[in-house]
């Protein structure tokens, strides 16, 4: 009996580490975003995780939320230069949220200042 449960929870450790390594390697998607950097904050109860939001459009309804992970720490100063600037992010989203790396599923990969159009 013993043997079996060592066996049934080795596999069950294996299991879960392909999921995670699956879920980290492998994007659901990949696109861009644009708006206006409106928020940017580090926060979590045991996780602290950068957190970012973006203004798409008026209301409350036209906004999208996305995480930093930790290593991208040049992602991260950039965004706080750009704060309230207009911004184009480049993100992957994951299958599933990772709660040491974020609280969303979408990840931002890099950030582009976009100019103000002068007529």
């Amino acid at each position: 009996m013993k043997k079996f449960l060592f066996k049934f929870f080795f596999a069950l450790i294996i299991l879960m580490a392909l999921v995670y390594v699956f879920n980290y390697y492998v994007p659901y998607s990949e696109g861009f975003r644009t708006g206006k950097l409106i928020k940017l904050s580090h926060k979590g109860l045991i996780f602290k995780t950068w957190e970012g939001e973006l203004s798409l459009g008026i209301g409350h309804d036209q906004r999208w939320a996305f995480s930093i992970e930790p290593s991208k720490k040049e992602l991260r100063e950039k965004l706080i230069e750009y704060q309230g600037e207009n911004v184009r992010i480049n993100y992957i989203e994951r299958f599933w949220k990772v709660p040491w790396l974020g609280d969303t599923k979408y990840f931002a990969k890099d950030v582009e200042l976009l100019e103000e159009d002068e007529d």
